[in-house]
C-alpha cells in the first residue's frame, strides 16, 4: 500500500525559507505518474501548490512561483518542497500527494506557520 509521509514543517519567521520532504513507500517512485503538494488554510478549501511529473515538468500557483521550487530524488523516493521568502498568507497544512495510474495518496500534512 502507498504510504506518503510528509515532514519539515515549522514556526517560521516572514522572510524565511522551509523545506518540506515527502518519502514515498510502498510503490516504485518510476509508477507514480506525478506528485503535488498542496495546502489547505483554515477556513479556506485545500489548494495545489507545485506538480511535478515523472519526466520532471514542474507547475506552480501563481502565489508561490519565484519562491517555491518543487523537486525529487528518485533514489531516496522523496519529493521535495523549497520554501523561500515565506509570507503570513503562506500558512497552512500542507500536504503530498501522487498520482499512479487511475489512483492518488494523500499523505497526513504538515503544519506551515509563518509568523513574527
Amino acid at each position: 500500500q502507498v504510504q506518503l509521509v510528509e515532514s519539515g514543517g515549522g514556526l517560521v519567521q516572514p522572510g524565511g525559507s522551509l523545506r518540506l520532504s515527502c518519502a514515498v513507500s510502498g510503490i516504485n517512485i518510476f509508477s507514480i505518474n506525478a506528485m503535488g503538494w498542496y495546502r489547505q488554510a483554515p477556513g479556506k478549501q485545500r489548494e495545489l501548490v507545485a506538480t511535478i511529473t515523472i519526466g520532471g515538468s514542474t507547475t506552480y500557483a501563481d502565489s508561490v512561483k519565484g519562491r517555491f521550487t518543487i523537486s525529487r530524488d528518485n533514489a531516496k523516493k522523496t519529493v521535495y518542497l523549497q520554501m523561500n521568502s515565506l509570507k503570513p498568507e503562506d500558512t497552512a497544512v500542507y500536504y503530498c500527494n501522487a498520482l499512479y495510474g487511475p489512483y492518488f495518496s494523500w499523505g497526513q500534512g504538515t503544519q506551515v506557520t509563518v509568523s513574527s
